[in-house]
């Protein structure tokens, strides 16, 4: 994994943390975050690419209460990650979009383990209330370090993969492919269209 590589994960990583745990400046919105990652890269067209694609494909998604929606920031992190090794966008990105359900999966089970160890510091912070900046610092960082992990070992682990499996792709597969990822922003501005049509009836 190149340095480039790398530095793309970590700044992922703390674009992530805007999801639901520091601020929620929206930072970690698709349109937003693609952009931003591209800066490391330095493909910047690919990075808006990907961001709005990104945000069409899980606009429907919003991660309020319990609602735990496909890792819009993991999207783009894989998708640049493997096309700045060398996969062509048509690929990437659709590994990037299992990349963000399996990153939502494994924050779901994370957040089941944490909520147990929430109840064992909550005792602990009733006791002693102090404990309760070391406890927000430990449940940021665990995780921020998740993120990290995840998403350095799925881009280099489906990176190395896809480097072998692209050149025995054929050309019409790949003209399908081109196609479906050509066709997102229509599926995602259809999704979009009848999310308006369905307010505005509810309205009525």
């Amino acid at each position: 994994m190149t340095p480039e590589i790398f530095l793309l994960c970590l700044f992922g990583a703390v674009l992530e943390m805007d999801t639901t745990y520091t601020f929620q400046f929206l930072l970690s919105r698709g349109i937003v975050a693609g952009p931003l990652l591209s800066l490391v890269t330095g493909d910047l067209l690919s990075g808006l690419q990907v961001g709005i694609f990104t945000e069409l494909v899980f606009i429907d998604v919003n991660p309020l209460g319990g609602v735990l929606p496909p890792s819009a920031v993991g999207c783009c992190v894989f998708t640049l990650a493997l096309h700045a090794m060398g996969v062509p966008l048509c690929f990437a990105f659709f590994v990037g979009v299992l990349g963000a359900i399996l990153f939502s999966f494994l924050e779901r089970t994370m957040r089941r383990r944490r909520a147990r160890w929430l109840v064992y510091k909550e005792l602990k912070i009733g006791r002693n209330p102090r404990e309760m900046g070391r406890t927000i610092c430990m449940a940021l960082g665990q995780s921020f370090l998740l993120a990290l992990i995840v998403f350095v070992l799925f881009s280099w682990i489906s990176g190395r993969l896809m480097m072998l499996l692209v050149p025995f792709v054929p050309e019409k597969a790949l003209l399908v492919s081109t196609i479906a990822y050509m066709a997102v922003p229509w599926i995602g501005l259809a999704t979009l269209i009848s999310m308006f049509n369905l307010r505005r009836g509810g309205g009525k």
